[in-house]
């Protein structure tokens, strides 16, 4: 009987999906004789005007869209049936690593289906938890979010940020601890930016303020260094540092923990390198001193050690070494190494209880250990399980330190360490409505199309058969020096419960392995990472994992790009396509905002032979006629300013234009969100409710509920 009845559903469901695609009917979009000439190369872009994100033409296109594409979720069967499971399992508390300021402890709670995490304070770890901000008291909606958290260095004083509708875009608040008391400091236009204490105020960065409308799309130049007084207006704060010759350039100020020494970070690009130059506070009316000025390496000042700094860098060493550099003796000749480079990646380091405590990446698995300060080892932290560690929690002088660790089928756990005696400990678990044990996680390496080894991991239910039906997800990114390690998601168990397989392929562009291994996927050599892909999926197949009807790939960002690239280049291979936020104009992607922070890893069209290189793999300017694309939902939203939604708007018109195919190819823009920092839970669930379903649908997938 059971047989039946799922067969009957099956039948049901290929012919919803008939129907629906045979009713489809798209928006009609208007084309513009916009044609651009690079280098003698001429490129026609018909839909530039959907770059004008506040015109009443582009708004009306966002509501048509969004209708088709609503209309078409809201037929799929099984979608309610879907949310009410993610509601179900997503329902369970979330806690950060508590953190101790002042003498009291801090941490971050979710009930479950709150919006936005809830800060608590306590008094002691064992002590009641009370309330301190709760940013779902700031909107109905949930879309204000609690950002920047900065004490000051007695605890005294809290700066918190708070970022509306997802922008990037943030404003600073400041509160006494003791009272809670939110005092009438506010300041604004700030992005990419922390908040360092000094005395009674702190450092900060921020642009000018961008004409009206133009907020979410200005290109985002000029930035600037601010000190901020407590009790003071924001138009009284000290300018500490511009470069008025030099609009592409990022800067980003920082205290050591002791508040002796300022550190001005400098950045051209996205990819990591930097520069920076110091100044000793002891004489406040000194200059800065340059220490690093050329950008080719990446710097980051973990503390001082008395009179000198410990510096993570990967300068000589490409999967970095931690160096000692005196400010009265600055060259490199000078330099003194505490812990050298590895063949793990050092991905990052901290001091806390008079120790340094490192966290190394191997094969895309965590692993931490403990040295004293002049890098003797001392010990090995055992984790859990092979998985994810994250961020270390203490100060100089605390004996405790807090991390959290995760897997794929491991959900997020706090851990506290006993500096001094190695002794770790679980301080706090999830609780979720999943059975774990039944799921296994493998790591396999394949070959790219260029005989490189590449890691994937695969996730699935024991005991499930290779017969090459099975659905499976595939996810990459591929960019950035960001290495993709195992994590939980809550999402993902609806994919692993309905005996579907999820993929994560560590593809280069990275750094898995190092800066090697991100050059190696970054500017001229890009293409190695949609090869790494699609070498991915085929070694899927090989393996009869699955099939190519039963394959989606999902990315997001610089994912979103690889995606939109992938299926350009083989869309024969992908049943199911969600790029999701990405960079789809390669052309223009460095006019908008802070995209020109990534010409240092894609290049620009500016220059020539960056053109022809970024001409061949542009989402956008690769769609042709002819192609059987898979069922492709574009994800974006009205709100991200860091990739702008004319990279989604012109992409699905262009595919809506030439695709003739049956499958369908959609739209989904989310409102009142961004990049997706800060969305609110509602929106979450309810964005990968329609993902799910669409995926599901698509592959012919009906799930158990």
């Amino acid at each position: 009987m059971k047989i039946k009845l799922l067969f009957l559903c099956i039948i049901f469901v290929l012919i919803s999906i008939l129907y629906s695609q045979a009713q489809l009917k798209y928006p009609a979009t208007k084309k513009v004789d916009q044609i651009d000439n690079y280098f003698g190369t001429i490129v026609s872009d018909p839909y530039r005007w959907l770059e004008n994100d506040n015109s009443e033409e582009t708004k009306t296109w966002v509501q048509a869209q969004n209708k088709v594409t609503f209309e078409y979720l809201e037929k799929i069967p099984f979608k309610n049936k879907i949310k009410e499971r993610l509601t179900k399992i997503w329902n369970y508390p979330k806690y950060s690593s508590p953190f101790k300021e002042g003498n009291k402890y801090y941490f971050y709670k979710n009930d479950g289906l709150q919006n936005q995490s809830v800060l608590y304070v306590q008094d002691n770890l064992t002590s009641e938890p009370r309330v301190f901000i709760d940013p779902n008291k700031f909107s109905e909606d949930g879309t204000i979010a609690l950002t920047t958290l900065s004490f000051s260095n007695k605890g005294e004083y809290l700066a918190y940020g708070l970022s509306y509708s997802g922008s990037d875009w943030k404003e600073l608040f400041v509160m006494k601890t003791s009272s809670q008391e939110k005092l009438n400091d506010h300041l604004k236009w700030i992005k990419f930016s922390g908040a360092s204490w000094y005395k009674d105020g702190f450092f900060y960065s921020r642009y000018d303020e961008p004409k009206k409308g133009e907020e979410l799309k200005k290109k985002n130049e000029y930035h600037k260094v601010f000190y901020h007084k407590i009790g003071t207006d924001q138009s009284e704060d000290k300018l500490i540092y511009e470069d008025k010759s030099k609009p592409n350039r990022n800067f980003y100020a920082s205290t050591t923990e002791d508040e002796r020494f300022l550190i001005l970070y400098l950045s051209e690009g996205a990819s990591g390198s930097n520069a920076f130059m110091i100044k000793d506070l002891l004489n406040e009316s000194s200059d800065f001193i340059p220490i690093i000025t050329e950008f080719s390496n990446q710097y980051s000042i973990i503390d001082n050690i008395g009179e000198k700094l410990l510096v993570l860098t990967n300068k000589n060493a490409p999967n970095k070494r931690l160096i000692l550099i005196d400010p009265k003796n600055p060259k490199e000749e000078n330099w003194g190494v505490i812990i050298p480079e590895k063949t793990e990646v050092l991905q990052e380091a901290t001091i806390i209880g008079g120790k340094i405590i490192t966290s190394y990446m191997k094969d895309a698995l965590s692993h931490a250990y403990v040295h004293s300060t002049n890098g003797k080892f001392e010990y090995e932290i055992k984790l859990p399980a092979l998985g994810s560690l994250y961020g270390f929690s203490g100060k100089k002088e605390d004996t405790t330190a807090f991390y959290t660790f995760t897997s794929f089928t491991f959900p997020t756990a706090i851990y506290q360490l006993n500096v001094n005696t190695g002794e770790s400990k679980l301080f706090r678990a999830a609780e979720i409505d999943f059975d774990f044990d039944d799921y296994e996680t493998k790591q396999i390496f394949y070959e790219s199309k260029d005989g490189t080894k590449v890691p994937m991991f695969i996730v699935h239910k024991k005991g499930i058969k290779l017969n090459g039906k099975n659905p499976v997800y595939l996810y990459g990114y591929g960019g950035f020096n960001i290495g993709i390690s195992p994590g939980f998601n809550v999402s993902r168990m609806i994919l692993l419960e309905n005996n579907g397989i999820f993929a994560l392929a560590n593809i280069r562009g990275g750094d898995e392995y190092g800066e090697d291994w991100h050059k190696a996927g970054m500017l001229l050599n890009k293409q190695n990472v949609f090869d790494d892909f699609i070498a991915a999926a085929e070694y899927l197949f090989r393996e009869k994992y699955t099939s190519r009807d039963k394959l989606a790939i999902v990315g997001g960002s610089n994912g979103g790009l690889l995606v939109g690239a992938v299926i350009n280049q083989r869309p024969e291979l992908f049943k199911v396509a969600i790029p999701a936020i990405g960079v789809m104009d390669m052309l223009r992607y460095h006019k908008f905002t802070i995209g020109w922070a990534w010409v240092s890893e894609y290049g620009s069209s500016d220059d020539s032979i960056h053109f022809n290189n970024l001409y061949t793999y542009s989402p956008l300017h690769n769609i042709r006629e002819g192609l059987d694309y898979p069922a492709t939902l574009v994800i974006t939203a009205d709100h991200d300013d860091r990739v702008v939604p004319a990279h989604s708007f012109k992409y699905i018109s262009t595919l809506q234009e030439k695709y003739k195919g049956k499958n369908p190819v959609l739209i989904r823009i989310e409102t009142r969100a961004g990049h997706g920092g800060g969305k609110p839970t509602s929106k979450l669930i309810e964005e990968q409710a329609d993902i799910w379903s669409f995926i599901f649908y698509n592959l012919g997938i009906v799930p158990k509920y």
